[in-house]
């Protein structure tokens, strides 16, 4: 259970909840685990660097100068999905209409369980690719900053993410499940240190659930 990165998501933003709300998470977490069924797919291809910042990934072209700087030095890119399933949502859907104190802790225990997902699988795949002289840089979803989020469908159709995890998107490019996420990970023969990721690679600075940093 990853109570530090629930209780972020419920906006306590370092403070540690009270004693009702711990026993929230720790439910919520135990049903989730029970529940969600967690799967990702993910593709490699290869990456061009163009003038003005003008990506193109191989499924998907882009201009976005924050990606770019991400890419820097990178050859190939990792393009990925993962999901926590349609029964995540329906567990949620389900306290919203029974208890809706903890259909919020659900949501936000099923966000932290799916960024903890996908971190075990970059730590995978960081250790593959190492065995091969090469280095992953941290993942950089759609929506991190000037990343589009109208990129979503060609990045999901690249994966055929449909297909293979159930992963639609609303008109407003959101995703359905929920609790899925996509991410474009750079690979790259430069041992190079870049730990931006998440909230720090954000240039929205006023979320309230925005990870402190230092």
């Amino acid at each position: 259970m990853n109570l530090k990165e629930t209780l972020r998501y419920l906006g306590y933003k370092g403070q540690q909840g009270d004693e009702q709300t711990i026993g929230l998470v720790q439910e919520c977490w135990q049903e989730l685990e029970k529940t969600a069924v967690r799967r990702c797919c993910f593709r490699e291809f290869p990456l061009k660097h163009l003038p003005d910042y003008q990506l193109d990934l191989g499924c998907f072209s882009v201009q976005s100068k924050s990606l770019w700087k991400n890419l820097e030095g990178c050859c190939q890119v990792l393009i990925f999905a993962a999901t926590l399933g349609a029964q995540a949502d329906m567990l949620i859907r389900r306290y919203s209409r029974l208890q809706m104190s903890k259909a919020v802790v659900m949501q936000a225990a099923a966000a932290a369980m799916l960024e903890d997902y996908c971190d075990e699988k970059n730590r995978e795949w960081k250790a593959w690719y190492r065995e091969r002289g090469l280095y992953l840089r941290p993942r950089f979803s759609p929506g991190y900053g000037d990343f589009p989020l109208e990129c979503q469908p060609a990045l999901l159709k690249g994966l055929e993410a449909g297909k293979r995890l159930g992963i639609v998107l609303t008109d407003t490019f959101l995703m359905t499940p929920s609790k899925s996420v996509t991410a474009v990970i750079g690979v790259s023969c430069q041992d190079r240190q870049c730990l931006v990721k998440g909230c720090e690679a954000c240039g929205k600075r006023d979320c309230e659930y925005r990870r402190e940093t230092v």
